[in-house]
């Protein structure tokens, strides 16, 4: 019982970057992912899973489980995982192919002498998931692309970056945790590009 109280707790914290985000924003928007034909990555949890755990074995991902009692409507469902006590995997999934619309991860921050050693793993992790999605990007790339983006969002309940086809988001909120996701955007033609191709 304890467990699903804790996936619970990740879903709410995980999903405290949408709310964030959209404190700001008039009424009645809804965080991108969420949005009925949203795009997703070309590849199911179990995929994602499997390439993961392939491609970095000293970093274990468990089974993702479906968080039940989740209302998203029928387009979406979510699923989380943890990787240890103070670090969590969670995703939001179109519903039917399980294909990913966002992939989290969050880091609930511990005191003493193991802080530095638990923040060095979940950095790990955010480095691997970004070589997932990224291919091409050497293991220092991904570890150096990580550290620009924590730093620019350091102290932000919500920042995003933007690069070609994916969304970064980082949601720091300090000593309640730390966020990091990846999402696919959809590319659209500019009107002036248009104009080039006539």
């Amino acid at each position: 019982m304890k467990r699903w109280g804790i996936l619970l707790l990740l879903w709410l914290t995980g999903f405290t970057v949408s709310a964030s985000a959209l404190a700001e924003d008039p009424p009645g928007v809804t965080a991108p992912y969420l949005l009925a034909g949203s795009p997703t990555f070309d590849q199911s949890i179990s995929q994602f899973r499997e390439k993961f755990n392939t491609d970095n074995p000293g970093l274990p991902l468990n089974e993702f489980r479906a968080i039940a009692g989740v209302k998203d409507g029928v387009n979406l469902t979510r699923a989380a995982s943890k990787i240890n006590e103070n670090l969590y995997a969670s995703t939001a999934l179109e519903r039917g192919t399980l294909k990913i619309k966002s992939m989290q991860l969050t880091w609930l921050p511990i005191q003493g002498s193991e802080q530095k050693s638990a923040r060095a793993k979940a950095h790990e992790y955010m480095s691997a998931v970004l070589r997932v999605f990224i291919p091409t990007m050497t293991k220092a790339q991904s570890q150096q692309k990580l550290q620009k983006l924590l730093a620019a969002g350091k102290g932000q309940r919500y920042y995003a970056e933007t690069e070609g086809a994916i969304r970064y988001v980082v949601a720091d909120n300090g000593e309640k945790g730390l966020t990091f996701a990846v999402e696919p955007i959809k590319l659209t033609l500019s009107d002036s590009n248009e104009g080039d191709n006539k």
